[in-house]
């Protein structure tokens, strides 16, 4: 209990002093003088339309709310969803709306974990089950990016958000005849939100980018007499990616 406590206060807080750090180092290289030396790319922002493409890793649960009948449960005492790690791949495209803004749609192919740990008792004390959901996901985000002004010549700020359409191929939803599973949906719709960094080179621009997804949409489809989903009601699902996107 002690190691998931440190590793919970972990994962709340060094992630956003890692990322803080990433920027400040990001932004000390950008003003050193072989990035400023010259403008590169200058005809990169008049252009209409770039491509590229998005490589990434991401880290995910479900957000639980759970059912009336959880109150009255006998032995399920506690559900949760701790954070799983994946990697995805996209490919970007994005239209020009002027020196500042852009509008982004990067179809994504994901590999995700969500997990479901149930906390029970029993005669010999707490034991814990782990549920979990293996998925392959297509994803198609539909973002609005604003960008600053070029500093030092060939880096920018930006920030984005928008909404995205995710289709699970791995949905096990229609497994009718399984009466012991928890069964997810195949169709889910999150917002999202996020900011990045440009730095321009002389043949591409490499961007990291952290962002964070919620969903809209009830996954849970609940199966009959199966007492770990007769405990829930909603699950959506929640994602942190850090991707690195190289565009022309």
């Amino acid at each position: 209990m002690y190691q998931s406590s440190v590793w919970n206060q972990f994962d709340l807080y060094g992630r956003k002093i890692i990322a803080l750090a990433i920027i400040a180092l990001l932004t000390s290289i950008s003003s050193s003088p072989v990035l400023h030396a010259q403008m590169n790319m200058p005809k990169h922002d008049k252009k209409i339309v770039h491509f590229g493409i998005s490589l990434g890793f991401n880290r995910a649960n479900f957000a639980v709310t759970h059912s009336d009948r959880f109150i009255y449960h006998d032995t399920i005492k506690v559900v949760d969803s701790p954070k799983s790690m994946g990697f995805n791949v996209g490919i970007v495209s994005d239209l020009h709306l002027g020196n500042h803004g852009s509008l982004r749609f990067i179809p994504t192919l994901v590999f995700a974990e969500k997990d479901l740990r149930y906390t029970e008792t029993s005669s010999e004390g707490s034991i814990m089950t782990n549920k979990t959901i293996e998925s392959i996901i297509l994803q198609f985000p539909l973002t609005y990016k604003y960008k600053s002004d070029r500093f030092y010549d060939n880096f920018r700020f930006y920030a984005l958000g928008g909404a995205r359409f995710d289709w699970d191929l791995g949905s096990n939803s229609k497994a009718r005849r399984a009466n012991d599973i928890v069964k997810i949906s195949s169709i889910d719709y999150s917002l999202e939100y996020g900011l990045g960094l440009e730095f321009y080179f002389p043949l591409f621009i490499f961007s990291p980018e952290i962002k964070f997804t919620k969903g809209i949409g009830n996954l849970h489809v609940p199966t009959d007499n199966f007492r770990y989903s007769d405990v829930l009601d909603k699950l959506r699902s929640q994602y942190l990616t850090i991707s690195f996107q190289f565009e022309g």
